[in-house]
This record gives structure tokens, sequence and C-alpha cells, in this order.
């Protein structure tokens, strides 16, 4: 049964929440550079508005904790790895704290300020820990975790969704599917390995299709990991190509099947993500993968990046690896 976009369907909330996070992250980025060039450039202003003593290497300290923030915010506006940049944004709100917590005992600083700019650090700390959560996706055994990630890919709509909709292109970006099989229009069978040599398996389903526009999935009872997601592609504006938007959930089962899924998204499952759909934009835009000879031949030393023998046809590809060589 087809499932009008936006419905609830196995547990998946096709909802503008993602989307709604990166944006908080982006706008966090944002405050993290605005507050860090204005202590930087005016720390003995900065040193007032909070209520802080002007004690000796007060303005320097505070140079310092700009510094901190404008790099943080360039790394999350960096798009990548922002999760990683949001827990530093929250370490760094913990030295805010412990500074303003010594401020507060000073009989020379301003306590209401210090109050003040203390409840807002707490504020933005709870913030950038919900962000940062969000953001890394990382699952529990028996639990749920979604992961949003985003690209813009110089073709259009038509062309991403062709070479994305025969699925069996998919394992020549996606670096874990060992193969894609094609049972059917909407029914298909998965295989990926994990780091211990093990695979995993399971069926899925495409639930729903607007052709050059969205696909949206879900795995069948049975299979190893229960998963549903969607892909939308969007033209960019100013004719950039398309933007493609990436959107799923899995749950992990317990005991080693469990451990060994874990093993194959990483400690950071957007990152695996962000991966995919930055070779799918190799793939798409240039025709192939560039990667080392050492990444091609195994045990083979480091060469200059070379692109292997890979040519993208139209809504077909085909893939050339010389005779025992894995690619990994």
């Amino acid at each position: 049964m087809a499932v009008e976009y936006g419905q609830h369907y196995r547990g998946y909330r096709r909802t503008s929440e993602n989307v709604a996070i990166e944006r908080l992250a982006k706008g966090l980025g944002w405050l993290s550079i605005g507050l860090g060039v204005f202590e930087v450039i005016a720390p003995e202003r900065a040193g007032k508005l909070i209520g802080m003593s002007d004690g000796n290497g007060k303005n320097t300290l505070l140079r310092v904790y700009g510094l901190r923030e404008i790099v943080t915010g360039i790394g999350i506006l960096s798009g990548r790895r922002q999760a990683d940049w949001l827990w530093g944004r929250v370490a760094g709100d913990m030295v805010d704290l412990v500074t303003l917590g010594a401020a507060m005992s000073s009989s020379d600083s301003r306590r209401d300020r210090v109050g003040m700019a203390t409840a807002a650090v707490l504020g933005v700390t709870a913030l950038d820990v919900y962000c940062g959560r969000k953001l890394t996706g990382s699952p529990s055994k028996g639990g749920r975790a979604g992961i949003a990630r985003t690209i813009i890919i110089n073709r259009s709509p038509r062309e991403v969704y062709s070479f994305w909709r025969d699925i069996e292109n998919l394992p020549t970006f996606v670096d874990q599917l060992e193969f894609v099989r094609k049972d059917s229009e909407r029914l298909s069978h998965w295989r990926a390995r994990v780091p211990t040599g093990a695979s995993v398996e399971w069926d899925s389903e495409i639930i729903q299709d607007q052709a050059n526009s969205l696909i949206v999935w879900q795995s069948l009872a049975g299979s190893d990991i229960d998963n549903s997601g969607s892909v939308r592609f969007e033209r960019a504006t100013g004719g950039r190509g398309t933007l493609v938007t990436v959107e799923m959930e899995y749950t992990l089962p317990g005991g080693a099947l469990g451990a060994d899924i874990a093993r194959l998204f990483g400690t950071d499952p957007g990152q695996q993500v962000e991966k995919a759909l930055r070779r799918l934009k190799q793939v798409l835009e240039t025709g192939g993968i560039v990667k080392s000879d050492a990444s091609i031949h195994r045990g083979a030393r480091m060469h200059p990046a070379q692109p292997p023998q890979y040519r993208y046809r139209g809504r077909r590809s085909v893939v050339q690896v010389p005779r025992g060589a894995c690619i990994s």
C-alpha cells in the first residue's frame, strides 16, 4: 500500500524535523562566529556586558574564548562532522560556566549581570546538547536512530533520480554494500559487509515513488536491519543542479548481530551517509570515484590518487577492476 508523503509508516515519521535540526546547527554556528568576533575585537566591552571584573588577563582570556567560538562556528557551518563541532561547543560552554562561576564569587563583579550571562549560557548549552544528540544519531541496541544529510549535485533531478532509482547502482557509491538485487519494480534484496567480515542482509520495498522527485522505502519483516527512509531530488536554486536529501531511520537488534550492525554504521552514522553522497556526486559529475592505487590494491604502497576504471553511462554504470584487485 502506498504511503502518502508526510504520513507515518513503520515508525518512520517523514517531517521537516531533521531539516530543522540542521538549520538549528547552522544558527548555533553563526551565533558562535558572532559572539567570537565580538569577544576578539571588543573584549573589554564584552566583559562589562557579562559583569566580569577588570582583573588582569581578562581581555586576553576573552579573546582566546572568542577565537575558540569562531573556529567552532566555522566548523559547524562547513557541514562536515557537525555533531563533533557541536559537542566541541558543549565543552566550550562548560568552560564558560566555570569562568562565570569564578566571576560570581568575585566581589568586584556585577553579580546580576553574571547571573543573567550564566542563565543565557545554560540555555545555549541545552540547545547545543539537543542539537548534538540529534545530529550524532548514535543508536543503542533496540533503539531507533535517525539520519538526515543533503548535498548538491551538478546534474538535473531527472539524471540523479534515474541513477538512484536503478538501485543496482547503489553499491558503486555506498562502500558497505556488497550488492543490491532488484527482484521487482518495488522489491529488492540487499547485503552489506561489516568490519568483522560478516554480512547482514535485508529485503526492502519502495512504498512511494514520484518520478524525478521522491523515493520512499522500508525494510520488510525478517530483515537483519529494520530501516526506512526517503531520498528527495529538488532543483537547486541558481541552476546549480539538484539538491539531494537523504533521511533514514534504523533499529539495531540486540546481541552479536546488533553489535556487528553498529560497527557497520560506525560511531557517526551521518558520516557514512555524507561519504556516500560525496561519492555519488563524484560519479555523476566526473564519471568516477578518485582513489589512490593503495586503496584499490590491498597491500600496495600509497600512490597519487588516480581514477579507477569506472564509467558512468546515463542510467547504467560500468565498473572494471583489474583481476585480483579488491576495492576497499
